[in-house]
């Protein structure tokens, strides 16, 4: 009964999508707004129909009705219930059941609250949105469909990827990474209505906006999520590889940061119209493309699912929507020419446009390196790895200068520049430079990337710091008060110019993160007997037993570790080694690790012997590794403050035209 409950929700949003699509089409170019009333009410029945076979799909997982084909692969009695929710996405069919319920939510929220108001514009974005749900529903019901008929059906299943069941981030990780990924699409969905509907002034950036942050922040707390899963599960000690499922949740992000800070162009001097256009289209394939990367099976990866038979169909439709796309933009290019010009290159708006040039060249690098080893294959039949030595040589410049350019961008003005105020703003965060760059030399840094870095990290933090002080000030003085208050006034009378500059210090801790955790890292691999330590960084860690845990789903062995600093306790840790029963003598490592303000304490148990007598430990001390968590938040908090504010300057808009019925210009 669930199967079949499951199996018709999905066939019946395909046929709902599909008649929203042309109801939507059809309402604009008949004018009826009946019409295009009832594909907003297909929005809204679609979200119902997907919101019920994701909750049938649970039930059967919970219940483990094992004649459902998905629940026979990835399912379990032996379980915990959590990891049996979550199971949900730990495969390809239920990963896209997942994806599609999504897109209904995002497609009917969108349509709520956007209503009729946006008349023809409106319309085309609510049937793009439904369009790009018809392909999924077609993956649901055709070569992702997890309802099939397991007959007869076993007792019990095998379990979802045991690094899939092994951290609790795994039930975060995913569902912020679909909400990042498919948000994308809301934004995308609104510059193709303007693009059909002809409505190429800047009413579509301004409805998307919230969206594309909103997007933006998942995406970023997603991305920062994974690297973490990564550093607590993998035990290799890093945070990121330059995998290709990385690569691919990294491109559309560093696209869709391009597009937030042109769009600004955009709005404030009516430049790059084009090329906002064409970024938020090029973000949305990403987001496909990384669909394709991870689903299809074509590369391997801890993060990839098995090979699939859906990966020609991901293809198809990235074609589809770029040839359509492409025509519609070429289509439209002379009505989006823009209307304002660069003043001079010393602006805002200049920074900005480099920036993007920046990312731009950064987001090709990325896409050449993930896919020039599929491309080689391919072609030649030859097998070529793109590893980090290319990536890091490639990227590491790239990085520094974009964060450079997170310090100048504030202490510009629009338009144009004046360089006796510049050079004021500019003081104090050179003086920062220079004492950091003269400090981390003292300190014994050799490496000149790392320098930098640091250097440009301070010169960008008291750049971001010195607009809030200043601003804090000058509130302080026009009205009184206290600093905190003024503070708090300043941010909600300006939210999306200060929302960035939060956003701008959250990504410089994660940096200052990076930078430091990559080129301070130190580490140490040894055997050692009961009561036996071994020495690191100031740490004194002490092996004082195994011990041997009988879990429902898996066998766990650990090591019982003392860590001492001078002499003194500090703290107990335990990294494991876990068996999973369904899976073999393949041993999953769950790292022990302290975390601190200052450096990370990061233990491995690589292997052992039966008898207790030894056990062999990788040590590594990861300096300043939590800035990157710490500093994911903020950019989250920096994003949210900018959507909960609307208040901004734009350009004067044109004059209102005479509406028809369902909102199409007379």
């Amino acid at each position: 009964m669930i199967r079949l409950i499951g199996l018709s929700a999905c066939i019946a949003a395909l046929a709902v999508a599909s008649y929203g699509v042309v109801a939507a089409t059809v309402g604009v170019k008949r004018r009826e707004a009946a019409l295009v009333r009832s594909a907003r009410s297909a929005a809204y029945t679609n979200f119902g129909l997907m919101t019920l076979a994701n909750l049938a799909m649970i039930y059967g997982l919970i219940t483990h009705d094992f004649s459902i084909d998905y629940v026979a692969q990835v399912g379990s009695r032996a379980t915990p219930l959590f990891f049996t929710i979550i199971s949900l996405w730990s495969s390809l069919e239920g990963s896209i059941l997942f994806w599609g319920w999504v897109l209904s939510f995002y497609t009917a929220l969108a349509v709520w609250l956007t209503g009729p108001k946006l008349g023809s514009l409106g319309a085309y974005a609510n049937a793009t949105m439904l369009g790009v749900g018809i392909f999924f529903y077609i993956l649901l019901v055709g070569p992702a469909n997890p309802w099939g008929l397991v007959s007869p059906a076993p007792m019990d299943g095998p379990g979802p990827n045991p690094l899939l069941q092994n951290h609790w981030l795994m039930g975060v990780h995913p569902p912020l990474l679909y909400l990042g990924y498919v948000g994308m699409t809301v934004p995308f969905a609104f510059g193709i209505g303007a693009l059909l509907s002809g409505r190429l002034d800047d009413t579509w950036l301004r409805v998307t906006h919230r969206w594309t942050v909103a997007a933006w922040g998942f995406l970023s707390l997603a991305i920062v999520a994974g690297m973490w899963w990564s550093y607590e599960v993998l035990g290799w000690g890093g945070w990121w590889a330059w995998d290709p499922v990385e690569n691919a949740s990294f491109m559309p992000w560093l696209t869709a940061t391009a597009f937030m800070h042109s769009a600004m162009v955009q709005e404030r001097r009516g430049l790059l119209r084009v090329w906002n256009m064409s970024l938020i289209i090029s973000t949305f394939l990403l987001t496909i493309l990384g669909t394709f990367l991870t689903r299809s099976g074509i590369i391997s990866s801890v993060h990839a699912f098995s090979e699939g038979p859906i990966g020609m169909y991901f293809l198809a439709f990235i074609a589809v929507v770029l040839v359509f796309s492409l025509v519609l933009l070429t289509g439209r290019s002379n009505e989006l020419r823009s209307e304002g010009h660069l003043d001079t290159m010393v602006s805002r708006e200049t920074v900005f446009l480099v920036n993007n040039l920046l990312l731009t060249a950064f987001t090709f690098t990325v896409l050449l390196g993930t896919m020039f080893p599929l491309v080689a294959e391919a072609f030649r039949g030859e097998k070529v790895s793109v590893g980090a030595p290319f990536f890091n040589q490639m990227t590491v410049p790239i990085c520094v200068m974009l964060l450079f350019l997170v310090g100048v961008g504030p202490m510009l003005p629009w338009r144009v520049a004046d360089l006796k105020e510049f050079r004021r703003k500019a003081r104090l965060p050179l003086i920062a430079l220079v004492l950091t760059l003269v400090v981390t030399i003292a300190l014994g840094m050799r490496n000149i990337w790392g320098i930098i870095a640091f250097a440009f990290a301070a010169w960008s933090a008291t750049a971001n710091l010195q607009e809030f002080a200043q601003g804090t000030a000058a509130r302080r003085r026009a009205g009184g008060g206290g600093w905190i208050g003024s503070l708090f006034g300043l941010i909600n009378a300006n939210p999306r110019r200060y929302g960035g500059y939060v956003a701008h210090l959250g990504l410089i801790m994660s940096a200052i993160g990076m930078t430091g955790s990559s080129v301070l890292q130190s580490d140490i691999v040894s055997t050692l007997r009961p009561g036996q330590s071994v020495e690191l960084r100031g740490y004194n860690v002490r092996f004082d037993d195994l011990q041997a845990i009988d879990e429902p789903h898996r066998f766990v062995v650990l090591a019982n570790l003392t860590v001492l600093i001078d002499d003194d306790v500090a703290g107990r840790m335990d990294p494991r080694l876990n068996y999973y029963r369904t899976r073999g003598e393949e041993a999953i490592t769950t790292p022990s690790v302290r975390s601190r303000a200052h450096q990370d304490l990061y233990v491995n148990l690589l292997a052992f012997e039966q008898d207790g007598s030894t056990a062999t430990l990788h040590v590594i001390v990861e300096p300043l590794v939590v800035w990157i968590w710490i500093g994911s938040f903020v950019v989250a908090f920096g994003a949210l403050i900018t959507m909960v504010g609307g208040r901004r300057r734009t350009r004067p808009p044109p004059a209102p035209r005479r509406q028809t019925l369902v909102g199409q210009e007379a």
